[in-house]
């Protein structure tokens, strides 16, 4: 592969839509994010920064882009959103809601009418969750776990969020506002790129190939690049750790990777696909075991801009995808200039992390893509969260149990923790002594004992090592209290007390 002939002129400007324009922007550093751009270039300040790591919501703006020919519109934070990944993109921010004649629109209405507003700092980005909930809704009023879902990533310390809730009922009970999906689509279509997006700024460069060919290229051409997917992770060493991340590649743009294909038994899931699509894929196949961590993986905007292979790629050893992918028996696709005739190689989820931020993969190697295993039978399977809030918080814990069960006999155990090593690590003790033996409560104190062969946790902010290990330990008695024989199915046990 000629490696230099797939790398294009420098000097590209950004080019996205905003404001009903296209918007160009050169000889702005790679790492300028979108807030500071809103702010401090273009003086749209509506858009606030409150915590700069994700976190608050204060700085929510809406991303509009095309996949597949279709117009998708999804919420993330501007404040760790790195100004150079919005190429070929549109961007809405509040200012963008002003109706023609000048009259608020239906989600600012509604929230001067249920007096959802009190210190406003973090009323705008409150009103662009809601109008993504809006687009999305299509004029059909929307439920309370919608409503709650879309505001998962907004904090609010003044009004209770009552009142928030209460407009985005009201909102679709007020005259609709307009907006043109397909003129957008057209602007989006003719910013679109036939090649790799190149851009560079005080000696720093932003690649953004469209092939899995010419990430491969400049990957090789560029082995000490930072590898940037979502942001969520990336954004907060710009924004809190100032660090200067060099030379990117950003796989956002790479067509293969964004694509999630069903094959023998696999869910084949690209690196650059969203939390929120790799989730809503996945969930279709275990729709009660994963439901629950999927609502409770960070926020919505969270969701819509990480991806799942950048999770696994991170390898936080605190990560909430890990601990469940191990426990199934997933995979991790790698691919580089120097691997096979393919030039990938594939490896248990387990093996990939060595250490802590240590992982099994060559200067030239990319995440290409999770396998993930489809359910099988026999398998019974659950995954946990403990963390101090229900949403978007880190876990204190996070453990998953995926057991062979002939009948009570178990063939076969995998069990993975996050939260209790310096990598997401499976229990092998454990997993040794349940083994070829009935699923009982005998075997189930045994496991609890030699949980404290398999893991030291450690004790820092989020909780002590003590407490972790009793969790882990209860959680382990959660799982055998869901699966031991005549358990309910998932979400039985839970219905039934509802309805006593």
């Amino acid at each position: 592969m000629e490696i230099l002939s797939l790398m294009p002129a420098m000097q590209e400007p950004i080019r996205f839509y905003h404001r009903g324009a296209v918007q160009t922007v050169s000889d702005t550093p790679a790492t300028r994010t979108v807030l500071q751009y809103l702010r401090e270039d273009v003086h749209c300040t509506g858009t606030k920064e409150g915590c700069a790591e994700g976190d608050c919501g204060a700085c929510t703006v809406v991303i509009g882009e095309l996949q597949d020919g279709q117009l998708k519109l999804q919420t993330v934070n501007s404040c760790i959103q790195l100004l150079p990944a919005l190429d070929g993109k549109a961007l809405f921010t509040v200012e963008d809601l002003k109706q023609a004649d000048g009259t608020l629109h239906p989600v600012q209405q509604a929230m001067v009418d249920c007096h959802g507003s009190q210190c406003g700092f973090c009323t705008p980005g409150f009103v662009m969750s809601l109008w993504d909930l809006y687009l999305r809704s299509d004029g059909v009023p929307p439920q309370r776990q919608e409503i709650v879902d879309a505001l998962s990533g907004n904090l609010c310390r003044c009004t209770g969020y009552r009142p928030i809730i209460d407009a985005a009922r009201r909102m679709c009970e007020l005259p609709p506002a307009r907006f043109d999906r397909q003129a957008l689509a057209a602007a989006l279509e003719s910013l679109e790129r036939d090649s790799m997006f190149s851009h560079e700024a005080n000696g720093r460069h932003f690649y953004a190939p469209r092939t899995l060919a010419e990430l491969v290229a400049v990957r090789a051409a560029n082995p000490n690049a930072c590898m940037l997917a979502g942001s969520t992770d990336v954004g907060l060493w710009v924004t809190k750790q100032m660090r200067d991340l060099g030379d990117i590649i950003y796989i956002g743009q790479v067509a293969e990777l964004k694509s999630v294909r069903e094959s023998d038994g696999i869910l084949e899931i690209g690196a650059a696909v969203t939390l929120n699509d790799a989730y809503a894929a996945i969930c279709k196949h275990y729709p009660g075991e994963l439901q629950e961590m999927w609502q409770r993986f960070a926020s919505r905007p969270i969701r819509n801009a990480g991806t799942l292979g950048g999770n696994v790629a991170n390898g936080s050893p605190i990560g909430d995808s890990m601990p469940w992918l191990i426990a199934l028996g997933a995979e991790v696709v790698l691919h580089g200039k120097n691997g096979d005739k393919s030039g990938r190689r594939t490896l248990p989820l387990e093996n990939f992390y060595l250490a802590y931020q240590k992982k099994d993969m060559r200067p030239d190697e990319f995440v290409e893509a999770v396998r993930v295993p489809l359910p099988r039978p026999g398998i019974r399977f659950r995954t946990y969260k403990l963390a101090k809030r229900f949403d978007q918080d880190i876990s204190a814990v996070c453990a998953a149990f995926a057991f062979h069960l002939d009948g009570d006999l178990i063939l076969a155990a995998r069990i993975a923790f996050g939260g209790m090593a310096a990598t997401p690590q499976r229990a092998a003790h454990t997993e040794t002594a349940v083994k070829g033996k009935l699923w009982s409560e005998a075997t189930l104190d045994q496991a609890i004992a030699a949980l404290e062969q398999d893991y030291t946790p450690l004790t820092d902010m989020r909780a002590s090592g003590h407490y972790r290990m009793q969790a882990a330990q209860n959680l382990l008695r959660r799982f055998w209290l869901e699966t031991r024989s005549h358990a309910p199915l998932p979400g039985e046990a839970v219905n039934a007390f509802a309805n006593a």
